[in-house]
């Protein structure tokens, strides 16, 4: 994102952004800073409504919260940047590549008509012994340029092949960044959408079920002003890495919000989806938080799980709220635990 602000002005926006910053006691760090500081300066529509919106409710800000917030809005202009960073080198090493052709393309015209007027003095019969080495001479000037010109080519050839590959591993990054959260670094919400529509008409076009399951931190809230934010980021990273190693082959795990996450399981029925989630739910009650900066021991963490089995060519949409559905229920039967939402006679029979 570009900030054309004079001194004065930006130094106002910047004052304003750290007593901010200061007030809700969050992290001063670089995205924390540049989300404020957007906000404060009106700079995207976005991030100005999504904060008022959370000041309007009396939500309480958080660092975690601020980096979802920066992630969603401001993470993805940074990247089309690089992106056009790179279609700006690609353009530049284009233009060096064509004027290394043209040169080329020159040189070998002139060497042609040089080759050309040699083969016509030496089939003079009354050529002399001088002039046929002026001529040899003149040939082997112009031999010695088209092997520069040759050389210059490929000079900016293999320039041009290094630039490219450099440049499809910076897009690739790119690409996988605007996949991935940034504090979790599992897919995000952005890649569960577009895996669950692909699952989804991939199930449509085969008749095979899929099913999702939906899971939650409990008394995450509590947990996090209890022992700092830093802690609460520590326990979501925890429960990332214990979800992800608990899945195998084409199953999903991705960060659906705040402490939610959303398991896709392609060729799974309900049934399925249960067992997995218990798995999950007691994978992550097996492991004891400990805080990184003290040593102590704080506990363990429980997630409570809404499966659902896709049905009857449902919207992905339906198929999240029955699934959110039977997380609710888990919560409100105990926590720990994971209920299913299951598919109505009259679906099963059409499916």
């Amino acid at each position: 994102m570009h900030y054309n602000q004079n001194t004065e002005k930006a130094s106002e926006i910047a004052a304003e952004a750290l007593d901010r910053i200061h007030v809700e006691a969050l992290a001063p760090t670089p995205d924390i800073f540049e989300l404020w500081y957007v906000y404060y300066g009106a700079l995207n529509p976005e991030v100005v409504h999504a904060i008022d919106i959370l000041d309007s409710s009396q939500q309480k800000i958080t660092n975690e919260r601020c980096q979802e917030l920066h992630q969603r809005f401001l993470s993805e202009s940074s990247q089309n940047e690089r992106v056009k960073k790179a279609g700006d080198k690609i353009s530049e090493t284009i233009k060096s590549v064509g004027g290394a052709v043209v040169s080329v393309k020159n040189a070998t015209s002139n060497y042609n008509s040089a080759l050309e007027e040699v083969s016509v003095k030496l089939a003079d019969d009354e050529l002399d012994i001088q002039e046929a080495r002026e001529a040899i001479t003149d040939v082997m000037t112009n031999t010695q340029n088209m092997v520069a010109q040759n050389e210059r080519l490929e000079i900016e050839l293999s320039k041009s092949t290094e630039v490219m590959i450099e440049l499809q591993r910076d897009l690739e990054m790119v690409k996988k960044e605007a996949l991935t959260d940034g504090l979790t670094n599992l897919s995000n919400r952005k890649a569960f959408d577009a895996e669950i529509a692909r699952i989804q008409k991939e199930s449509i076009e085969s008749g095979v079920a899929f099913s999702l399951i939906m899971m939650d931190i409990d008394h995450f809230k509590s947990f996090n002003d209890n022992y700092g934010h830093q802690v609460g980021d520590q326990v979501l990273r925890l429960v990332a890495k214990t979800l992800f190693d608990g899945v195998k082959g084409r199953d999903m795990v991705a960060r659906y919000g705040g402490e939610e996450f959303a398991v896709i399981l392609p060729e799974t029925d309900l049934q399925g989806a249960v067992k997995v989630g218990d798995y999950l739910r007691k994978a992550v009650a097996s492991k004891e938080i400990v805080n990184r900066a003290s040593g102590d021991k704080l506990g363990r963490i429980t997630l409570s799980g809404g499966a659902a089995e896709f049905a009857n060519e449902e919207s992905t949409e339906d198929l999240i709220i029955r699934a959110d559905k039977a997380l609710y229920t888990a919560k409100h039967n105990g926590r720990n635990q994971v209920s299913s939402s299951k598919v109505k006679a009259a679906q099963k029979a059409e499916k």
